[in-house]
């Protein structure tokens, strides 16, 4: 058997690992490598595998970095079983198909630059259509379902606790009669998350392929973060202000929603306008809705109370069309809006931002991380002045940071998931999706208690086990 390591190697992003094992190939992951526009086409236009030839995908979940280059994996030939669990495969569908629509209109929007200078146009990494062909390669596994993606394989996905449908991933592989059991656990999720069960542990394996995002942080406990949001709401009404929150279409917004209708439900805060300002979130909130047999026990009390159903609540609307969209900005009163993207790169968050961010009674609340050189991470950094839609505005608004919503398990979560799969069986751990510093610190931390087979591989780099 041999693993080779394509993506998400000493970085946090675009994660592919290729194993092959009886002369078939399996790949787990086909997401989209994120940085700074040449590398970016460069690294995804093209694979360091033939398409092809590739036997079974097996995806851990929807996140971009991890599924976002399915289109171009299937524009390029790849015709067989895409594996994931059926919240997986109907979330893919949506955001897949709007990752297309946005190549396509930042294609456009580069090519009128450059027709005015005379240069050739470029193409996007692929269209809206080139996504429309993923979907129907989908095989839908639930968790703990037995299924053979190639010969001598027999796998079985766990819940990850990270966003909804999230799995890691069990191989049990055998070849020229020695049997191992490959463990990759996608993205690791943490404790006590709003709406999602906590992570399965790994147990009775022998090799562990494992995320070290946050190899060098510990968050600060979900209850602690949920306080600090709460806070932040009730002093931007106390002011008379509105609270802007640019946030992840899947996973994020609605733990956000599910939030605030326990703060609102539970009288922590009065019964403000609360919108959802996002067609994505919208339709990733309809799926979070169908498949209410994938939230936590804590979230079925909620409901089972009488309370509200998680995501609907009285003071909630989600609005679709850009006219709803630009009807919010003509409200003068406190509310609070939560819209894509994440990182404030495109999207109707940059029309809230622009009509919000210079006055000092409002809040823009930071909820999750934020790449190098995007508007997020510039509001993080609590920069004066900021540039939307090209235009330089003053930041005169409360800019917020809540470090304790992450939907990645921080550095006890990820030493103590290491230490279960820790057993006599172990031969190695692969740390993959994580930068070198997070990973120098985690491996260190594992020397500490005693795990010393631990590899951070490059990108290219092949494992023969």
């Amino acid at each position: 058997m041999k693993i080779r390591f394509y993506g998400a190697a000493r970085t946090v992003t675009g994660s592919q690992h290729l194993i092959e094992v009886n002369g078939k190939k399996l790949l787990l992951e086909c997401g989209v490598f994120q940085g700074r526009r040449r590398e970016f086409y460069k690294r995804n236009s093209s694979f360091p595998f033939e398409p092809k030839e590739i036997d079974a995908v097996i995806l851990s979940h929807v996140h971009i970095d991890h599924s976002g280059n399915l289109p171009n994996l299937v524009k390029q030939g790849y015709s067989n079983p895409i594996y994931a669990t059926p919240p997986t495969a109907e979330l893919a569908g949506i955001m897949l198909r709007d990752s297309g629509h946005i190549y396509e209109e930042n294609t456009e929007f580069i090519n009128k630059k450059k027709r005015k200078h005379g240069e050739p146009a470029v193409e996007p990494l692929y269209t809206v259509l080139d996504a429309e062909k993923v979907p129907p390669l989908f095989s839908e596994v639930k968790y703990d379902e037995i299924f053979e993606p190639v010969r001598g394989v027999i796998a079985h996905l766990v819940d990850a606790g990270h966003i909804l449908g999230s799995a890691a991933v069990v191989l049990d592989i055998e070849e020229n009669g020695k049997k191992t059991r490959l463990w990759f656990s996608g993205d690791i999720g943490r404790k006590r998350l709003p709406l999602l069960r906590d992570p399965v542990m790994p147990k009775n394996v022998n090799v562990l392929m494992m995320e070290c995002t946050y190899g060098d942080k510990a968050h600060r406990d979900p209850e602690t973060a949920y306080i600090e949001f709460r806070d932040v709401v009730k002093r931007t009404i106390a002011r008379g202000g509105k609270v802007v929150v640019p946030a992840f279409a899947v996973g994020r917004t609605q733990e956000l929603v599910y939030d605030l209708n326990r703060m609102i439900t539970e009288g922590e805060l009065p019964r403000i306008p609360v919108f959802v300002d996002s067609p994505l979130a919208i339709n990733a909130t309809e799926i979070f809705q169908k498949h209410p047999d994938y939230y936590d026990d804590e979230t079925h009390e909620f409901m089972r109370t009488g309370k509200h159903p998680a995501l609907t609540f009285s003071g909630l609307r989600y609005t679709r069309s850009v006219a709803e969209s630009k009807e919010i900005n003509k409200i003068d009163k406190p509310m609070i809006i939560i819209s894509a993207s994440g990182m404030a790169e495109a999207g109707r968050i940059l029309h809230h931002l622009i009509h919000n961010v210079e006055d000092k009674r409002n809040t823009v609340c930071i909820v999750s991380w934020q790449a190098p050189y995007t508007l997020g991470r510039r509001l993080a950094e609590r920069q004066k002045k900021v540039r939307i839609f090209g235009d330089e505005v003053r930041v005169r608004a409360e800019i917020a940071t809540i470090g304790g919503l992450s939907s990645h398990g921080g550095q006890k979560m990820l030493l103590d998931y290491a230490q279960a799969a820790n057993g006599n069986g172990l031969k190695q751990i692969f740390l993959v999706h994580g930068d070198e510093e997070p990973a120098a610190v985690l491996m260190e931390k594992m020397k500490e208690r005693g795990i010393t087979n631990v590899r951070f591989p490059e990108r290219g780099e092949v494992a023969e086990m």
